[in-house]
């Protein structure tokens, strides 16, 4: 019976939840050896990818109204091979120049900028990050877009190390990656010399933190900087993961085919023939470019570009056959052109397009290629001449007219545009033409087209000063004549996605603030691929002491 009546009581005893044991905070010893453990595994892993690199220098003079102007410029663009370190395989020349500085960083005569230089920014430290070499000294926590950092500041542990990072870093708090640090190496020497950079990793998915932006800067003196300059890293994913996604598609196939009821045949008519061999070899050089990192993938920035060229034929009364599609190359270099019927703008240009008007512009022009029937040849309908090595791209492909057909379609471009409802607001576009046109002698390198050619400057006489319409094409009040580099596009450096900026009015902008296709910091909004359940809610913070926020305490 004392059984029966204890054996109730030890069920009931079983039922009541247990006290959960507090949750034992790591030290800062824990959290450094961690920090440490992730970064040499990041190392690691980089090996095996083979990125596009793309870098872009301005070099600058002072200016008594705009503190810094561009007076001259350097561009690079190569594949990395990280599996050989700093490797760089340059898809286009001239990755080596040298730039007179006589008087500037630290009266050295001449620099001589070196594309590995600027990968190497990828790396915060690839020999002996590590306890024994540095020292973790613990600032705060900060967020980072909707990512939650801990901060903290490095110094090498011996000041006679060469090469050894000095700065701040940002670690994500969950896995402990290192999503930025910002500072230089330290130990130059009179033949080499280290630049302040601003390094940025981006999420591609659970525990992969790839890099992807580097604002480099170095001041001459306390007021003006002698160069800035921007790399960007793209294509990460292998080309054989992006076939195993395709392949991955579900699609739905009945049991029996559809049959055609109507009594129109579907054989092709000779001139039907003729519009899908253009068409196939369209897609064919899209489809290689896209292969290559060179063109992005078709998505948001594509459906834009489209919708002003609809707008441009609606208007003109125009039935383009086939369609007219278009379609983005990655690139920073300011570029336009046409393959059949797809028109092709680089990210850079689309970037410093301040408004919908002066997109058009550049738009009219390659549609006025296409309307005369300026076409390329249809050679690249056949597979194997897109048979050919990565390095030999920029020598292969190639899609310019000749400059009587560049001059018809200046023409055709503007009897569109004044058809069209950009008429009004073409007063920005001349603005951004003539910057552009007013600039061009300083930013050589970004306005020079490697498969296209030059944005069309003659679409400055869209409007004659005797009419009315020319009165209504003047610029309008407070008018930016061209974004910054980057101003308008999102870059996904895992799959070459991009997107448009969702930004804020940046409001009153004052004169020294804004100079047209000028190089600008980067300040990523960083975010968690697919798991935004994990962040907080998204805001910058300033950085504060730990014992200020209430979040897990780092004991020392």
């Amino acid at each position: 019976m004392r059984a029966l009546k204890i054996l109730p009581m030890v069920v009931a005893l079983g039922a009541i939840p247990l006290i959960a044991a507090p949750q034992q905070q790591p030290t800062l010893t824990e959290v450094v050896d961690k920090i440490v453990a992730q970064e040499q595994a990041e190392v690691e892993s980089l090996r095996q990818y083979s990125p596009i690199v793309e870098t872009y220098i301005q070099i600058l003079r002072p200016n008594k109204d705009l503190g810094a102007v561009p007076n001259g410029d350097k561009y690079f663009l190569g594949r990395a091979e990280l599996t050989k370190g700093v490797e760089l395989e340059p898809l286009i020349s001239s990755t080596r120049t040298k730039h007179k500085m006589i008087g500037g960083l630290g009266n050295m005569f001449s620099l001589e900028f070196l594309p590995r230089g600027f990968l190497q920014m990828i790396y915060l430290d690839t020999n002996g990050f590590d306890r024994q070499h540095y020292k973790f000294d613990y600032v705060g926590r900060e967020f980072l877009g909707e990512v939650r950092c801990l901060v903290f500041d490095l110094d090498p542990s011996s000041k006679g190390d060469k090469g050894r990072f000095v700065g701040r870093i940002w670690v994500e708090d969950l896995e402990y990656h290192i999503v930025r640090f910002n500072g230089g190496y330290g130990g130059g020497s009179k033949t080499s010399y280290y630049f302040n950079f601003d390094s940025w990793r981006t999420n591609a998915g659970k525990n992969e933190w790839l890099p992807a932006f580097i604002y480099s800067e170095e001041v001459d003196n306390m007021a003006v900087p002698s160069f800035r300059a921007q790399t960007r890293l793209w294509s990460y994913a292998p080309s054989h993961v992006r076939d195993e996604q395709e392949l991955s598609k579900v699609l739905v196939e009945t049991p029996r085919p559809v049959k055609d009821q109507s009594e129109i045949s579907n054989d092709y008519t000779p001139l039907e023939a003729k519009r899908a061999w253009g068409r196939q070899a369209e897609d064919n050089v899209a489809a290689k470019m896209e292969q290559l990192g060179l063109m992005a993938p078709s998505g948001d920035v594509d459906k834009v570009l489209a919708t002003v060229v609809n707008n441009l034929e609606v208007t003109n009364n125009l039935d383009i056959q086939p369609v007219v599609r278009c379609r983005v190359l990655m690139t920073s270099t300011m570029e336009s052109f046409t393959v059949g019927h797809t028109i092709v703008l680089s990210r850079g240009l689309v970037d410093v397009l301040p408004d919908e008007a002066s997109l058009a512009a550049i738009l009219a022009h390659e549609l006025g290629h296409v309307v005369l029937g300026h076409r390329m040849g249809t050679q690249y309908a056949f597979f194997n001449r897109l048979r050919f090595d990565e390095k030999k791209t920029f020598h292969h492909f190639g899609f310019t007219h000749t400059p009587e057909e560049e001059q018809a379609a200046t023409q055709e471009g503007i009897e569109l545009l004044k058809k069209s409802p950009y008429q009004e607001h073409l007063g920005n576009a001349q603005l951004f033409l003539q910057a552009l046109n007013d600039r061009s002698k300083q930013i050589p390198n970004l306005i020079s087209p490697h498969l296209g050619a030059r944005v069309a400057t003659g679409l400055t006489s869209i409007s004659e000063p005797p009419t009315a319409q020319a009165s209504a094409a003047k610029p309008e009040g407070n008018v930016i004549a061209a974004l910054p580099l980057g101003g308008r596009i999102k870059i996904e450096p895992w799959n070459n996605q991009l997107q448009m900026l969702k930004s804020k009015p940046a409001g009153t902008v004052a004169v020294d603030e804004v100079t047209p296709f000028e190089l600008t910091p980067f300040v990523l909004y960083l975010t968690r691929q697919g798991d935004s359940a994990l962040t907080e809610v998204p805001g910058a913070v300033s950085v504060k002491s730990n014992t200020d926020l209430n979040i897990p305490n780092i004991k020392p």
